[in-house]
């Protein structure tokens, strides 16, 4: 199945329903669908099946045809993360060699001077803008005729770049095969809530959240997308659009709850709020519940490389950890019905109940690989299951918690940091030895990145200058949002750094009312 065909089997079913929305404008299925078909057939025009098409953009109606259009032409949409810097950005394209970039006024500078380095890029399609030696999306696409093409289910549809451990990211192939069983595995467990259903999307498109766009048109419901998360602009949207079913991370449900004059919106509508890419905090919940008294809630936790979600939390779930059973929220929930998972020690074998090890999965879902790096892939897939680097223990009841993360990753606001990353950064400060990147707590974006640091014989480095340093390499959510200066940084036996005794520090240090 192709990823288009989510859309077309809707077209098909509700032609004349709304598909989506976005501000004052509105596509039915049918209209949605054809200028899909459109897409497909004008990119065919400027490049070749197989061929990579970059998008650098906020979340538009464009963005969402792409998501359909551009697997449809038998090519690969390649994901850039907007909040990314221009040196990031640079190398992420200099590794997938796209020929076509979409993008929109604001971030046309950043292509422009990407394309000084990358040669592959031949063609630029503005969203928004007219601009020399460019291309305008929606002249492109008018332009082009509606027929459906052909293409292959088990080609690359979209290449979404992870942060590597080792500084270098890395591009998750995903096929239309990966992504449909992705929706598939989340449809069946996803709670439908009727057939007036009305759905606001608030994440980045660019995230693989952006895969629960196509759950909501194969349930041919409504879509709202906003181009950008902020909470008074989301309960406007709830209000206007009489939304059914919200849906966001933790970060985003917990600026909801602080808004000023929540109780003068209309909110009474929202049956089903579904959250994921971080813990929820006990008290946000249980003050979510009173807020939204109509609404049953919902989890579910995947990754990238798993084109969405393998695990779910049902809403008895919920009502459970409310009522004392606040160990569940620390666990990811049960597997879906079209995932595999095991718990497996350093030889791949299962390890007993409550004990830890690593997180391996199966099923269609799983990433064809990493772009270009056939050592990674092999050793991420060995066995046949994808191995995720996550340390974890399933309970005698099948629940599974994330005890640690082999990769050291900190989810802060949705968003994944790796602390290899931005500690390569450090380093480039003659005034640190050593750099151990950490998260701490924080209780609204669930975790913020904290910079420990062992000072060289040159002396202390300054603040200001790593500040400087991290905003002129790192995007603004990797940046350490706390230095910390120790005269030696902890380590075991083997001379690796302890981590988890830096967590115990960072809270010690932290500053009144942190």
């Amino acid at each position: 199945m192709l990823i288009s065909d989510l859309l077309r089997y809707a077209a098909v079913r509700a032609p004349e329903a709304t598909a989506l929305r976005f501000e004052d404008l509105s596509w039915t299925y049918r209209e949605l669908y054809e200028r899909t078909c459109r897409l497909a057939n004008a990119l065919r025009g400027i490049a070749r099946p197989g061929d990579r098409v970059a998008i650098l953009a906020e979340n538009h109606p464009e963005y969402v045809l792409a998501y359909y259009g551009v697997p449809l032409a038998g090519m690969a949409l390649t994901f850039l993360n907007y909040r990314l810097n221009a040196r990031e950005i640079t190398g992420i394209l200099a590794d997938a060699r796209p020929t076509v970039v979409i993008t929109e006024a604001a971030y046309l500078p950043v292509i422009e001077e990407a394309r000084a380095t990358v040669d592959s890029v031949h063609t630029v399609v503005m969203i928004d803008a007219d601009a020399p030696d460019t291309v305008r999306f929606g002249a492109l696409v008018d332009a082009a005729p509606a027929e459906q093409p052909e293409a292959d289910d088990d080609a690359l549809a979209w290449l979404i770049y992870t942060s590597g451990t080792t500084g270098r990211p890395k591009g998750a192939m995903l096929s239309h095969r990966n992504v449909t069983a992705a929706v598939a595995n989340t449809t069946s467990t996803w709670e439908h809530g009727g057939d007036d259903v009305v759905t606001l999307f608030p994440w980045p498109l660019c995230h693989i959240a952006g895969y629960s766009v196509l759950v909501s048109h194969t349930r041919a419901a409504e879509l709202v997308v906003m181009r950008r998360y902020d909470p008074e602009s989301f309960l406007e949207l709830v209000e206007r659009h009489r939304v059914t079913d919200i849906t966001g991370a933790p970060t985003m449900l917990s600026m909801l709850l602080r808004t000023p004059g929540i109780e003068t919106y209309d909110t009474s509508t929202i049956r089903r709020i579904g959250y994921g890419a971080a813990p929820m905090p006990v008290e946000v919940l249980r003050k979510a519940m009173e807020r939204f008294p109509n609404a049953r809630f919902q989890t579910g936790f995947g990754m990238t490389e798993l084109s969405g979600n393998v695990m779910f939390h049902t809403a008895d779930d919920h009502v459970a950890a409310v009522n004392g059973r606040t160990d569940l929220l620390a666990s990811v929930g049960k597997p879906m019905p079209l995932s595999a998972i095991r718990v497996v020690d350093a030889e791949d074998k299962d390890v007993p109940v409550d004990e830890v090890g690593e997180l391996v999965i199966r099923g269609d879902q799983v990433t064809m690989g990493y772009w270009g790096m056939s050592d990674a892939t092999a050793e991420a897939m060995r066995g046949g299951w994808f191995h995720s680097g996550d340390l974890a223990k399933l309970d005698a009841d099948g629940y599974l918690y994330i005890v640690d993360r082999l990769k050291d990753m900190i989810l802060t606001g949705g968003e994944n940091v790796y602390s290899r990353e931005v500690e390569d950064v450090l380093y480039a400060h003659p005034g640190v030895a050593e750099a151990a990147v950490i998260g701490e707590p924080d209780e609204v974006w669930g975790e913020r990145v904290v910079a420990v640091i062992q000072p060289s014989a040159a002396g202390p480095p300054a603040e200001e200058e790593l500040i400087a340093l991290c905003t002129e390499r790192l995007a603004g959510f990797k940046r350490p949002r706390r230095f910390i200066l120790l005269d030696e940084l902890p380590r075991n036996a083997a001379g690796k750094i302890l981590k988890r005794e830096l967590r115990d520090t960072a809270l010690r240090k932290a500053p009144p009312g942190a």
